[in-house]
Parts: structure tokens; sequence; C-alpha cells
């Protein structure tokens, strides 16, 4: 049975300084609302990793 692929490999291309610091105040803003709560459900995490995930691929193109 033949595997799909669902998301783009990782590549050696480098990205901005400034995207990168973006995308870790996106992280740290998720995490320090997520660190009060005991549950956090899989879409609120997968919102999260997208959201980071939309940032650094836009520095790509």
């Amino acid at each position: 049975m033949p595997t799909t692929q669902i998301a783009e490999p990782m590549t050696t291309n480098v990205v901005d300084a400034t995207v990168v610091a973006e995308a870790i105040e996106v992280i740290d803003r998720a995490l320090s609302q997520m660190i009060k709560r005991e549950l956090v459900s899989a879409g609120e995490v997968s919102d999260l990793l997208l959201d980071v995930r939309n940032l650094l691929t836009s520095a790509r193109q």
C-alpha cells in the first residue's frame, strides 16, 4: 500500500530571525495560557502548531 505525504518535508532553507522570534512569541504566549489549565484540547494544540508552521513556511516564500 503506498504512503501518502501530508506535508512538505523539512528543507535546509534559512528562515529570517524576525520570523523565528515571532514564532517563539506565539509559542510562549500559548504556553503561558495553557500552563494555567489542567487540560488542553488536541484542537488547541493543533491550532498552535499550525500557527507556528504558517509563520515559518510563509518566511520561506
